[in-house]
């Protein structure tokens, strides 16, 4: 039987600490004799190859070489050249250490101007009020003002809206474009709010509104989930042109950017600049954590997931404690994944034991802790978390295919032949189905119709989606991409928006209100386009991991016919074998430390973690 090779090229590539700011996931390198073991058994090139470029791992020149003298085929030698790194300096840590995704680049849109016929540079304040505008209002704009200051939001946008339309007062546009986006916040108006915001921005720090629209657009970020617009004027203006009650979110969004680019050390410093007062502190060292990781400083990057594990921070909302709650169990999650990738599995299974049961991301936590269980031949443990992540609780939440392939290796590792096919029967039956339906849509969008990403969204987020195989769960785990969560969320804020101007006055909705539609309709289109692209993202790489597991379902297929060929030929060869199994009753007493009960198929919520095999294995 060749259960040493298997269990360490079987590792999945979702555990491969793939960095991934809300998931990711431990593993272990490939190496040359693993490789070639594949290639021995006559495991076909095109399965190795999705084996190595699933896995996440990179190759060292020495191992390209090695597969190259061992006459591995050239597919799988390219595949490996493909996934070369540079070695990086060593840091392990004493305590624990994480890992993240890094989100896709914003080439979708072109980025506006900003400030392109501002004057020079200009000290700006964060205040309230006009005293930056010192000339006096014509009687009309004034008597606006007015209004809006009796909170009278609607009457007040109505009559700043057609200032403009008319451009009654075009040495105040900025101010009049202020006060309106002003009155639609006012409003609850969020999106239109911010169009009108944004309209202040354009016109560059000398303009006295620049510092003053600049924070309530932070606020509406924080209100849409969506922060991408804003990230594109971080782009273009400097730290100290923004406001302080800003410079927070400038510091935290630049180093978002920075570390898109790639350019790790910039992008730590930028976020070593937020505030320990800030609600974007744990944020960020979140990510200084992330960046210290894919430096390979595991020491630095156990410190500062550390510190999100004990932060506090001031969160008010529903949406802000559970954001919070969010980054620390991922934190937790982190820890024990760094442990687990330096192979100490003990102190991985007690961070992995720390993460909170009510947490989302527990039943990914019992998931990985299988695998550090599995490793250590505790397999009727790692039998028991599969168990427990399998169960009906993690349906429409959990998308965790891994789980049945990790069942099927732990069962080909105690000879349970049977179990093994019944296994992966029900893997390829459920997820080929999936992986086709992800390739045939993934198709639909290659080439020249690359452009038409929003009705990728459309099709399974519009209003009516079409009929798919996919579950939700999985629609869930993409959704873990803050990207396109984030550009999900403002679009239902713009739903919401077009109801609430529909409900008014037919004087304001047939004038502003129209206008606002229109405005709604050309950022809907847009924001669906980069819905669409984070979409196809994140569906071609759940459609890799997937070809991935489907690959690595036919491997142990072709282990167990050669290692059930091996017993058939030890038992040809040793007369005396006999069946024993009949001899071993389970006992469902007590032991020195947990009491045995049967399981009856029905699953208990308070049951969850805590199932345990008692399977002896039929290995001779």
């Amino acid at each position: 039987m060749k259960s040493v090779s298997i269990t360490r090229f079987f590792l999945p590539a979702s555990v491969a600490l793939t960095l991934a700011l809300l998931g990711a996931r431990p593993a272990f390198a490939l190496s040359c004799d693993e490789l070639m073991n594949m290639v021995d058994v006559s495991v076909p090139t095109d399965i190795i190859v999705q084996t190595v470029q699933g896995s996440g791992e990179t190759f060292s020149a020495a191992e390209v070489k090695c597969l190259q003298d061992k006459g591995a085929p050239a597919e799988v030698v390219a595949a490996a050249k493909g996934m070369m790194a540079a070695p990086a300096e060593d840091d392990q840590p004493t305590t624990a250490t994480p890992t993240a995704r890094p989100t896709p680049k914003d080439t979708f849109d072109s980025d506006e101007g900003i400030g392109d016929k501002q004057a020079k540079k200009t000290e700006l304040q964060d205040k309230g009020g006009d005293e930056d505008d010192t000339t006096r209002d014509p009687e009309k704009l004034d008597s606006a003002i007015k209004a809006y200051e009796a909170k009278k939001p609607l009457t007040a946008s109505l009559a700043f809206f057609q200032m403009l339309q008319d451009n009654q007062f075009p040495d105040k546009e900025a101010k009049i474009q202020y006060y309106l986006a002003r009155s639609l916040y006012d409003l609850q108006m969020y999106h239109s709010a911010q169009y009108y915001f944004t309209e202040v921005i354009k016109k560059g720090p000398s303009t006295p509104y620049f510092s003053k629209a600049l924070p309530k657009l932070v606020t509406i970020a924080k209100y849409t989930g969506d922060d991408s617009d804003l990230a594109k004027i971080v782009a273009k203006v400097p730290a100290e042109e923004f406001p302080a009650s800003a410079r927070n979110q400038y510091y935290y969004l630049a180093g978002l950017r920075l570390y898109e680019q790639d350019k790790l050390t910039d992008a730590r410093k930028s976020f070593a600049q937020v505030s320990e007062k800030s609600d974007l502190y744990s944020k960020s060292k979140y990510f200084e954590g992330v960046i210290y990781y894919k430096q390979e400083k595991l020491r630095s990057a156990v410190k500062s997931f550390t510190e999100v594990v004990k932060s506090n921070p001031d969160a008010t909302t529903a949406q802000e404690i559970d954001a919070s709650k969010r980054l620390r169990d991922l934190s937790l999650l982190n820890i024990a994944r760094i442990y687990y990738s330096i192979q100490r599995y003990p102190e991985a299974n007690t961070w992995y034991d720390n993460v909170p049961r009510d947490s989302r991301y527990w039943a990914e936590a019992q998931f990985e802790s299988g695998w550090a269980d599995f490793v250590t031949s505790d397999v009727n443990r790692t039998l028991g978390q599969m168990l427990t992540v399998q169960s009906p609780f993690f349906d429409k939440e959990e998308f965790i295919p891994e789980a049945k392939i990790l069942r099927a290796l732990t069962f080909f590792n105690l000879c349970e032949y049977k179990e093994v096919d019944k296994t992966l029967a029900s893997f390829d039956q459920t997820y080929k189905p999936m992986q086709e339906e992800m390739k045939d849509f993934l198709k639909q969008y290659t080439g020249d119709n690359s452009k038409l990403s929003d009705q990728a969204y459309d099709r399974y987020f519009g209003a009516k989606p079409d009929k798919t195989l996919i579950p939700k769960s999985a629609f869930v785990r993409m959704l873990r991409n803050q990207d396109l969560a984030g550009i999900v969320s403002h679009l239902q804020v713009m739903d919401s928006e077009e109801k609430l101007i529909d409900e008014q006055k037919s004087q304001w909705k047939d004038s502003l209100g129209e206008n606002l539609h229109k405005v709604i309709a050309e950022d809907r289109d847009r924001l669906k386009r980069r819905a669409g692209v984070y979409l196809l993202k994140e569906m071609s790489g759940m459609a890799t991991m997937l070809g991935g597991l489907l690959g690595q379902s036919q491997i142990i297929n072709f282990e167990k016919t050669d290692a059930i060929r091996g017993d058939y030929q030890y038992k040809l060869t040793s007369q005396d074998v006999q069946d024993t199994s009949k001899e071993f009753q389970i006992d469902f007493a007590t032991s020195p430390d947990r009491i045995f009960w049967p399981f009856n198929g029905e699953f208990w919520q308070d049951e969850l973690g805590y199932y345990w095999y008692t399977e002896q294995g039929n290995c001779k």
